[in-house]
């Protein structure tokens, strides 16, 4: 048998990774495994679109509406893939991030507004996060929250620090902890039932039933369309794999769709499976349950410890992995909108802080996540915009600008959100 030579055997899962992709993109690589070596950044940040605040106002409103706010799900799920598409494809036609796009061509007052709005938005991110975790590690082991807090803050550290070992590894974690997720959900719907004519229903008819849902539906739009995952996509995609042809950035564009199509999908049924669950739970007879820990004391009498128990699993994976994804995000906007980035501890500290004050205080840790989400919601727009602008200026993209069509529903997805943010900035006052 002949021996693997020691250069190959000490090569990193990056390396390997990248020369994977090299094979495809000059032909010498061929097959079901071709989209392998370009899987990871549509995979890590899915993870935003799965996060503790996801199940929150996913909770809120299977609990409350039944399946009626499933259409906000797919709306909000439709809107992910088209702009997270956008990202990865300004990224890696520019090779640049969205954020440094802005910082190169936009004014410098705009540059830190935006700048200022995209911290804000990665507080009210890992806040969700940070907090859900904590709910479920509190929950699974009977501790107080802080201590909750205290676990997942080293949990996340340990994982930031895979940074060093390049791209790959933490891409397979988080790619593992997605699939902890999904299991975790889809195998609650066998263990609670669901009524199908009403759950097709609400997944294909819109309808608000009335103030209240409309909180809720923004705060699930404000969950699913992520900022923090607009600007990191961009920056993950242009910095992976740089092409040295068009006809090689036309496979990688090609590759990276079908990753985006593939990572937000599974994604979208684990948010359906989320508000499906809730409502099958929760609707007839518990409607007002709307906090993890009563979702959590409620699901064992009536389903199982099982079914709580892959809860609380979900929870945790959701919370953990999405905190890994949002600190990354955090030190990529401000390194590329500012020019200069903190340590990664430092980063760390700051955005765990708004969850430890929420705790601290005493707060309802769930209306926390709720109102964090409709935060987002709020500041979505932003990089929604940034990205139609850019995408389809023949200066920047050349021929890979958006075609019309592709501008054209861009602009009416994101006209949709900015209608339902008016809304809920209308009933505010």
């Amino acid at each position: 048998m002949n021996e693997v030579p020691v250069s190959d055997r000490e090569r990193s899962s990056s390396t390997r990774t990248a020369q994977h992709a090299r094979d495809v993109l000059e032909g010498r690589r061929r097959g079901m495994r071709v989209l392998l070596p370009f899987a990871g950044p549509a995979v890590v940040v899915s993870v935003a679109y799965m996060d503790p605040g996801n199940i929150a106002t996913n909770l809120q409103a299977g609990a409350g509406f039944g399946y009626t706010l499933l259409w906000v799900v797919l709306f909000a799920n439709l809107v992910a893939m088209l702009f997270q598409s956008i990202s990865a494809r300004v990224g890696l036609v520019t090779g640049q991030s969205l954020a440094a796009l802005c910082a190169c061509h936009l004014p410098k007052p705009a540059v830190l507004a935006m700048w200022v709005v995209a911290e804000i938005a990665a507080m009210a991110t890992d806040l969700a996060e940070f907090v859900g975790a904590a709910i479920g590690f509190s929950l699974l082991a009977n501790v107080p929250l802080i201590v909750g807090m205290g676990v997942t803050a080293v949990l996340t550290w340990g994982l930031l620090l895979m940074q060093g070992r390049g791209f790959r590894p933490l891409e397979l974690t988080i790619g593992a902890l997605v699939g902890v997720i999904a299991v975790a959900y889809l195998a609650q719907l066998v263990l609670v039932p669901l009524d199908w004519q009403p759950l097709l229903r609400g997944t294909f008819v819109p309808t608000i039933a009335n103030r209240d849902a409309l909180f809720v539906a923004v705060g699930i739009i404000g969950a699913t369309v992520m900022p923090h995952a607009l600007f990191l996509h961009s920056g993950l995609s242009g910095q992976r794999i740089q092409p040295l042809s068009n006809d090689e950035r036309r496979k990688l564009l090609r590759y990276s769709n079908l990753e985006v199509i593939i990572a937000l999908s599974v994604a979208g049924v684990v948010n359906m499976a989320m508000v499906a669950m809730a409502a099958g739970a929760f609707h007839h007879g518990h409607s007002q349950v709307a906090d993890i820990d009563v979702a959590y004391r409620t699901l064992t009498p009536l389903f199982g410890s099982v079914a709580a128990g892959l809860f609380l699993t979900s929870l945790m994976a959701s919370g953990i992995s999405s905190s890994v994804v949002g600190t990354l995000a955090g030190q990529m906007i401000m390194r590329d909108f500012l020019g200069f980035s903190v340590p990664l501890w430092l980063r760390r500290l700051l955005t765990m802080l708004p969850g430890i004050v929420v705790v601290a205080l005493g707060f309802d840790a769930t209306r926390a996540l709720v109102l964090s989400q409709v935060v987002l919601s709020l500041a979505v727009p932003v990089p929604m915009i940034s990205l139609i602008v850019f995408a389809c200026r023949r200066r920047i993209m050349g021929v890979y600008r958006l075609s019309h069509a592709a501008a054209i529903a861009a602009i009416v997805l994101a006209s949709g959100v900015l209608l339902m943010n008016g809304a809920l900035v209308a009933h505010a006052f």
